[in-house]
């Protein structure tokens, strides 16, 4: 699967967020977009259907928050379901993958200096 992600920050200071608009619009499978940013983090707009790769982040925690739909966080032993109005934190370092069976909006708040795709290279788990 193609992953369509903009690092580029879409708003600045005081500039209105249609996060609503914006996932209405989209119309591709995987896509993530830079919202703003907020002290030394970034906010995302994911708009996701399928799966994304295993990956983990060295040195920055992930914050995922789910708007619409139902996200899977698979992790090594165990996989967690979010759904609408609930979040998780993925620690730094964790191998994870993120996946979602139907159409699924989510917000993201990471340190600034996530790579999106993640850090070289995950431990992959088979399901």
């Amino acid at each position: 699967m193609e992953y369509s992600i903009h690092t580029d920050k879409k708003y600045g200071p005081l500039e209105l967020v249609d996060v609503g608009r914006l996932a209405d619009e989209c119309a591709e499978r995987w896509w993530n977009q830079t919202l703003c940013s907020v002290n030394d983090c970034v906010v995302r707009l994911g708009v996701l259907h399928g799966e994304f790769h295993w990956h983990k982040h060295d040195q920055e925690d992930e914050f995922f928050y789910v708007l619409e739909g139902k996200l899977y966080l698979d992790f090594d032993d165990r996989t967690v379901e979010l759904v609408p109005r609930q979040g998780l934190v993925v620690p730094r370092g964790v191998p994870h993958r993120t996946r979602a069976p139907d159409r699924t909006v989510v917000l993201m708040i990471e340190a600034a200096t996530v790579v999106p795709t993640g850090d070289p290279p995950a431990k992959q788990v088979a399901r």
